[in-house]
């Protein structure tokens, strides 16, 4: 059963990363890379994470891999019979009503138009000013610990408002109390950032306990996922679902 998921894993990966291909070489490689080796993507379909139907919002979406991966996982479920089968363990592929993705980086805002078209909405924006409006799944991989702690708490209340009641905030956050791992995860991230032309980057980051803490105050029930399967990182994801 895992070789099975491997295997289609793989082909999934193939499938979202062949929209890039066009785009560049950097752009392709670089979606490969993160889609084989981050192992999020793969993990919000076994956990089913994302409900059918949804108005997805990518904050910090990059050059709309996500958009990609979910729009690949829906075509490759609904072929199932005519080539690699859909995971048996696996819940049913969800299929987003829309999918927009808000990034800083114009370039890569650039790629993801170039890569998919109509298929998925991008925008260049600031998380902290950008229109969110009104969605059911928002999702924050990686990206809020590059502003400070009063521009995350303002950023996350204007999520909660976005949201539909019973809406969910899949939020990845490193556990500044994870240890080696963490410093790792941090030390990766300057040299990342750095490389994509930001300097003297400062993150702003916190334990995991305090993550909960802000989230339960805004609403939130919150429950914890380790979300670092092959990596050295202290990486967990939190599936906030509003309650209030």
């Amino acid at each position: 059963m895992q070789a099975d998921a491997a295997r289609f894993i793989r082909a999934l990966v193939d499938r979202a990363a062949g929209p890039y291909r066009p785009v560049g070489r950097f752009a392709w490689h670089f979606a490969r890379g993160k889609l084989g080796g981050d192992p999020v993507f793969a993990g919000l379909l076994r956990h089913g994470l994302i409900p059918d139907q949804a108005r997805i919002l990518d904050i910090g979406c990059g050059q709309g891999l996500l958009a990609s991966w979910l729009i690949s996982a829906a075509a490759m479920f609904d072929e199932r019979d005519r080539g690699i089968r859909w995971p048996q363990s696996w819940p049913p592929a969800p299929h987003p009503r829309s999918i927009h993705g808000i990034e800083l980086m114009a370039r890569d805002v650039d790629r993801a138009r170039q890569a998919l078209g109509d298929a998925a909405s991008f925008s260049v924006g600031d998380m902290r000013t950008a229109a969110f409006g009104d969605v059911d799944v928002v999702v924050i991989l990686d990206v809020l610990h590059y502003v400070d702690f009063a521009a995350q708490n303002e950023i996350l209340r204007r999520v909660r408002d976005a949201l539909t009641p019973g809406g969910t905030l899949i939020l990845r956050i490193g556990d500044a109390a994870g240890g080696l791992p963490f410093k790792i995860s941090v030390l990766v991230d300057h040299v990342v950032t750095f490389i994509r032309g930001h300097r003297n980057a400062r993150f702003y980051c916190r334990p995991l306990a305090q993550w909960t803490r802000v989230l339960t105050e805004l609403g939130f029930a919150v429950d914890a996922l380790p979300m670092n399967e092959g990596t050295p990182f202290s990486n967990i994801l939190l599936l906030a679902k509003l309650v209030l």
